[in-house]
């Protein structure tokens, strides 16, 4: 599963997986196979290959500090249905896809409803969570993909928007 990190104002998706003798992070197409244990001093130890280093890992709810070789760097762990919900939102996207498998608890639109930017168009759940749906722009509902009760995968599509004629 990918995670959704920001780093200052960098985003980042970010796999990890397990390995036989460690984890394996995925970032884009590189993977960078590593280990880590807690260090018997206190804090912990990151191994990559031949090379090792010693941090501190400091977590605060979202935020996570790792003080790393004189560095601290502050991570944001952002949950991908928030993020989902910020990327339509920053790219005025006309379709609304799922980030994650879920099931369409209800819609409030039809097709051809006006709808104003942040006004709810659906409600899913998904690993029983309910998360609400906002149109990210001014539009018109062009197309909706599922229907109420129907359950999807991650990156089904959900609705479709179009730009609203010019009266």
């Amino acid at each position: 599963m990918k995670h959704g990190f920001k780093v200052g104002d960098a985003d980042y998706d970010i796999g990890l997986s397990r390995t036989a003798d460690g984890y394996c992070l995925h970032l884009g197409s590189e993977h960078f196979a590593f280990q880590l244990r807690p260090a018997e001093a206190g804090g912990w130890i990151l191994a990559s290959g031949s090379e090792v280093d010693h941090l501190a890992i400091a977590v605060d709810g979202d935020q996570v500090h790792i003080h790393l070789d004189g560095e601290t760097y502050q991570l944001r762990f952002e949950h991908a249905l928030q993020r989902l919900a910020e990327l339509n939102e920053s790219s005025a996207a006309d379709v609304i896809r799922s980030a994650m498998p879920g099931n369409l608890i209800s819609l409030d639109v039809a097709v051809g409803d006006h709808v104003k930017q942040g006004q709810t168009l659906l409600m899913m759940e998904s690993m029983k969570m309910e998360t609400t749906i906002v149109a990210p722009r001014d539009g018109v509902v062009a197309e909706l993909h599922v229907a109420p009760g129907q359950s999807f995968d991650k990156d089904a599509l959900l609705l479709t928007l179009e730009a609203q004629p010019d009266d």
